[in-house]
């Protein structure tokens, strides 16, 4: 029988790896477990034998503690957590309410949305607005031409980045200073986007990178000069050592040991390529055709478009893209903990990482 490996097993999973693999995920990683105990009493017994199983797969849960020791992202681990009721579940079918939509401002972006300084940036299956109400000095919208978000195919996802970028490089002709991009994506309302049809954003800001961005590219630097190692090299080894990794062609595909929410997914790509458009387009496809998933958040993390001052050596593409739960369920998928504390998480990255395999036709 082949048992496959999950993240309940981490300790054990890293106990066996080899001493040089060893060695470098203890220097980006800590992880600990403990077991939470749980006495209900007997008039629980048929309520939580229905939502949970059995009585006894709650009294003792395994939770495996996960911190990434060079950025401090972490993240707590129970599969039970997956099972918890949701009291707050709204009805309704999804695809009927996108199409419900269907008019919106951005059904017809020349007549529903402002344009830019520079004007518009117009791709095959996209074109550019200005954002109404902005986040940054530049900030555009790329309004798709299919109006629903989830109905995306491979040509669209990279004439969506192409045209973003494009409106990044004329946003640094505008202003120069204006040279750190950055691109999202955010699907349907769960992901905080507040218009359904389909779109994505992006941003060009001065003087330094925003904050998120900055503090990567910062530790990464002290991971070098404390180590004499790439962050980013060592970042994938930690996690193909252990099958959480693969790397297609020139893309690094990761599933994240310390996600922010659940299914998250990164993609490490050296440069701005045909591979990492078409690895973009593999991960989404994967998260919403095999894993379910309908609302989600994707960022492109990149270095400045122009020569900077700082050091951004061997800083790659960095991409990441997270689940942000059902449409229909009313309950929020972030409280307290993500926002102050460290990540909660039901799902298994090693489940994800399974599926992402089996999505691109690839050998465990």
């Amino acid at each position: 029988m082949n048992i496959q490996p999950s993240i309940s097993e981490l300790p054990h999973l890293v106990e066996a790896l080899p001493p040089e693999d060893r060695a470098v995920f203890r220097r980006l990683f800590h992880v600990s477990t403990t077991v939470g105990t749980v006495h209900p009493p007997q008039s629980m017994d048929a309520w939580i034998t229905r939502l949970f199983g059995s009585v006894e797969a709650v009294r003792q849960q395994k939770i495996i503690k996960v911190t990434n020791l060079v950025t401090f992202e972490g993240a707590l681990f129970n599969e039970l957590r997956a099972r918890r009721p949701m009291e707050a579940k709204g009805a309704g079918d999804l695809k009927k309410t996108i199409m419900e939509n269907v008019g919106d401002p951005f059904c017809k972006p020349l007549e529903g949305t402002p344009e830019d300084s520079f004007g518009r940036v117009k791709g095959q299956h996209s074109i550019t607005a200005s954002n109404i109400a902005k986040y940054d000095g530049f900030h555009g919208v790329v309004v798709f031409n299919e109006h629903d978000p989830l109905s995306f195919t491979r040509e669209g996802v990279a004439d969506y980045l192409e045209t973003a970028l494009a409106w990044g490089q004329q946003a640094q002709d505008a202003d120069p200073r204006a040279c750190y991009f950055f691109f999202m994506w955010n699907c349907l309302w769960k992901s905080g986007a507040s218009i359904l049809h389909g779109h994505a954003q992006m941003t060009m800001t001065a003087d330094m990178h925003y904050a998120k961005v900055e503090h990567l590219r910062r530790v990464a630097l002290d991971y070098r000069s404390q180590y004499d190692a790439d962050y980013f090299d060592d970042l994938y080894r930690a996690h193909a050592a252990l099958g959480l990794g693969f790397q297609s062609g020139s893309v690094r595909y990761l599933a994240h040991l310390t996600p922010i929410k659940e299914k998250e997914l990164l993609v490490v790509s050296p440069g701005w390529n045909a591979a990492l458009k078409e690895a973009i387009y593999n991960v989404l496809s994967c998260l919403t055709g095999r894993l379910g998933v309908q609302s989600f958040n994707l960022a492109v993390y990149m270095p400045p478009l122009a020569t900077v001052q700082e050091d951004w050596e061997g800083f790659p593409i960095f991409v990441r893209a997270v689940d942000r739960g059902d449409p229909n369920n009313k309950t929020a998928d972030m409280g307290a903990m993500e926002l102050y504390a460290a990540s909660v998480i039901a799902g298994d990255p090693f489940a994800v990482a399974r599926a992402l395999r089996e999505h691109l036709g690839m050998a465990g």
